[in-house]
This record gives structure tokens, C-alpha cells and sequence, in this order.
């Protein structure tokens, strides 16, 4: 059954307007016989007549199995009727199953602006459908102008690929048909990033759902996740602002961790670098001691000096003396021993020569009295003991024990001293002075 049919002198009619839309009565067409009005969707004759709770609507007398107006249910009926009624409480005008003029769209009620244009298309969309072809049928209302809001009684998929209101019809007589879902507000409390957002779908009467939509108070929108419904641009603006203040935060995050990674890269780049610097470094010195060991080993083949202790000797040597050193070379001159220069650590002064190692006790002869000797072990001072001429000083640096002894060596043929020290020893206790590495207050090499 449906809402309209055509006369063909009067035109169409819709048993839902007092007038049928054409300026005629009910009483015009209700039981008058030989009446010849045709179905709009099949061109069947149709007959006027009213449900036991006064609907008006018309019918088929036989049911064509391919009419969709005369095989639509009864909820669907009810539906479109509350659609159109609904819209002409919110002051506009409806009409009732209207199809366009190439017949390729027909909507359950359709709404015309002001300018008499049709603007907007309510369809009451009871029958299952695939989310496709809701969105087809939409489109194809779009490009004619025409906007449409699906209206369904059940959660279906395709509810969320266009706007669509789902309604509840009304559990008594009297009561108003409710929408359940597809009208939603937007909620965020407190307005920080911290604060509860999420949209919500509220509950109101179909009618002023309807009256919000046509009033353009209410507009489609489209969630993250590609669902559909109708909301205020107030809640638009609010979901916007939501939105630019989460990425806001985001690309403060990301620049921060951009400038984390950054400064690590720059780090590891440092660190790399400092680490290539200190093998250069290291091979530098390692090449700088093999030329070192090199020039120096003469003097070792000369002495006898073990190589291995070399390193420890020189800790010792400056440990004692508390200034920075750098051996010369050999000198005849002091008994072919190898030169010590000297300088005080921190300051640009130029070295000094301020000792002499492990030189020659056959060359002791008129030996300097004021340059100190430096010896790496006992065996050493007792052959300058045994050699010496002149006066010496001599510092015994172990590198096996890591103590460092300062002696006084007297000319073994001075009477004097011989008289003076005894027959078993050569130098007085007060003139020895003994320390382990490190210790305070220890006297070293001459400058």
C-alpha cells in the first residue's frame, strides 16, 4: 500500500495531505466508483480507503508482485508517514513517494526549499542492504542536488556508511516516534590533553531530530574510523580543536624526540670521533716510543738497561723530581750517560739539564758536582761508589720495588771522608734519604 496515486485529471495525490495536494478531498476519492486512479511506482489501479485507526492510503485490489509501494510493509508505511509529518511540523514541505523526473531515484518522503526545490530526501530503510549500495543510492540523490538522511528501526552495517537516524516506533498510541542513535555530541572534560573526549549518541524525539537536520542546525560528519552520523558544528569545532591540540602534542613529541636522537647521533658522533682520536693518539705514541726505543738503544746495549723496566723507571723519575722530563742524548762528557731535562709542570719555561742516567763509573773523573745520577738499582750506585772521584749525588728509582733512594757518593780516596764515614760504609745515614713513589715531601733530581 502506499501514500499516493495518480487521478488523470487532477494529477497526483497524497492521502496524507487534507487537500491531497491537488485541491481536492478525501471524500472526492474514498468509495467513488469509477474512480481510475493509477499506482505511481507500477501504473496499477489502486483504490482509496482508510486502516480501522483512520490511515488514509491506497491500495491494490491485487497485489503485483513487483510493486515496492505495494508490497512495503506495515513499519515502513508507519515510517515514511511520521517522516512526512515530521517535516511539515518543522515547516517545510513534503511530499510522499516522489521519484525523480528520469525515474532513477524514488524517495520515501522528499523536501523542497523554499524556492519549491527539492533539497533533501528522507528514506525509511527498513530492508537489508549492503553499505555499497547505501552509498550509491546516496550519491546518485547528490547529484541531483539532493541531500538524504536514511532513517532505520535496527543497527544494520550499511548505518554506518551513510547518515542515518535509528528510531524507536513508539511503544503506546499517543507516544512519539524516538531516535536512538546517528544524532551525537561531542564531550570533553576538562579541555586538556588529559581530559575524558569522546562523541556520544543521544536520545530525542524523531521530530526535532528532523527539524535540526532540515534547519541545517544539525550536518553530516564523518569519524576517524570512516562512520557517519549527524552532529552540531559546535561539536565539529570542539573535536577539531581536540584534534590539533593532540597533534600539537604529537609533533612537540617528535620534534623532541627528533632533537633527542639528534644530540644522540651528535654523542655517538663525538664519542666516535674522541675514540679514533685516542687510537690515533695511542698509535702515535706507540710509534713515538718504538722511535724512542730506537734512538735510545745504544744506550741500552751500552748499560745493560732491561727494557722492560724502562717505562717504570721514567714513572719514577718523574715522580721524584715532580717536574716534566724528556731524555737527551748520550754525553761524553758525563761519562756517556744519558742526559735529563727537566722543566716545572704547567708553565711554558724552557727544560734544564738536571740529571744523568746510568752514565760510565771509568768516566767519573772531574765529574760536575752539581748534576744528580740516576740509577735503577743498588748494583749500579755500588760501582759508582767504588769509581767515584768527585763528590756525587745519586737517586737509586727501582722499577721492580718502585722505591726511589737519594744517596751522597764521597771520592773513595778523600781521607777526610773515609775518616769521616767509617771503614764499612761510604755514606753517612743523614745523608741517605729513602721513599716508596709518591710519598710527600721527598726531595728529587736537581734542576
Amino acid at each position: 500500500m502506499g501514500y499516493t496515486a495518480v487521478h488523470p485529471v487532477w494529477g497526483r495525490l497524497d492521502a496524507s495531505l487534507d487537500d491531497l495536494g491537488c485541491g481536492r478531498t478525501w471524500a472526492d476519492v474514498h468509495r467513488v466508483k469509477g474512480l481510475g486512479l493509477a499506482c505511481p511506482e507500477c501504473g496499477g489501479r489502486v483504490f482509496a480507503r482508510a486502516s480501522q485507526h483512520g490511515l488514509r492510503h491506497f491500495y491494490h485490489r491485487v497485489r503485483p508482485p513487483d510493486c515496492e509501494l505495494a508490497n512495503e510493509s506495515q513499519a515502513h508505511h508507519l515510517l515514511k508517514l511520521e517522516l512526512a509529518v515530521a517535516a511539515r511540523a518543522a515547516g517545510w514541505r513534503a511530499e510522499l513517494e516522489v521519484s525523480s523526473e528520469l525515474r532513477d531515484w524514488r524517495a520515501d518522503v522528499l523536501v523542497f526549499d523554499e524556492q519549491g526545490r527539492p533539497f533533501m530526501a528522507l528514506e525509511a530503510q527498513l530492508s537489508p542492504v549492503t553499505p555499497d549500495e547505501a552509498r550509491m543510492r546516496t550519491d546518485r540523490y547528490a547529484r541531483d542536488g539532493v541531500a538524504v538522511c536514511w532513517v532505520a528501526m535496527q543497527d544494520r552495517p550499511w548505518a554506518r556508511a551513510v547518515p542515518t537516524l535509528r528510531v524507536r516506533a513508539p511503544a503506546e498510541r499517543g507516544e512519539a516516534w524516538t531516535v536512538r542513535h546517528g544524532l551525537a555530541r561531542y564531550t570533553w572534560i576538562p579541555r586538556t590533553l588529559k581530559g575524558k573526549a569522546k562523541w556520544e549518541h543521544i536520545t530525542c524525539p524523531l521530530g526535532d531530530a528532523l527539524a535540526w537536520i532540515l534547519h541545517e542546525r544539525v550536518r553530516v560528519h564523518t569519524g576517524v574510523n570512516g562512520t557517519v552520523w549527524w552532529t552540531a558544528p559546535v561539536y565539529e569545532e570542539l573535536a577539531l580543536a581536540r584534534a590539533r591540540m593532540e597533534a600539537d602534542a604529537k609533533a612537540t613529541g617528535q620534534a623532541a624526540a627528533a632533537k633527542r636522537r639528534r644530540e644522540e647521533t651528535a654523542a655517538a658522533d663525538r664519542r666516535r670521533r674522541a675514540a679514533e682520536q685516542r687510537a690515533l693518539d695511542r698509535q702515535a705514541d706507540l710509534e713515538k716510543r718504538q722511535a724512542e726505543m730506537e734512538r735510545l738503544n745504544g744506550f741500552f746495549q751500552r748499560t745493560g738497561f732491561d727494557l722492560t723496566a724502562w717505562d717504570t723507571f721514567t714513572r719514577l723519575v718523574r715522580s721524584a723530581s715532580g717536574k716534566a722530563i724528556v731524555y737527551g742524548e748520550e754525553s761524553r762528557r758525563y761519562g756517556n750517560g744519558l742526559l735529563v731535562h727537566a722543566r716545572p709542570r704547567g708553565t711554558g719555561d724552557g727544560y734544564t739539564l738536571a740529571a744523568v742516567v746510568c752514565p760510565d763509573p771509568a768516566a767519573l773523573i772531574r765529574w760536575p758536582e752539581k748534576l744528580d745520577i740516576l740509577v735503577p738499582d743498588h748494583t749500579w750506585l755500588a760501582r759508582l761508589r767504588a769509581a767515584a772521584r768527585v763528590p756525587l749525588r745519586v737517586a737509586v728509582l727501582d722499577p721492580r720495588t718502585g722505591r726511589i733512594t737519594f744517596d751522597r757518593v764521597h771520592p773513595v780516596l778523600d781521607p777526610v771522608a773515609r775518616d769521616r764515614i767509617g771503614p764499612d760504609e761510604h755514606t753517612p745515614p743523614h745523608a741517605r734519604q729513602t721513599h716508596t713513589d709518591g710519598s710527600p715531601g721527598v726531595p728529587g733530581p736537581a734542576a
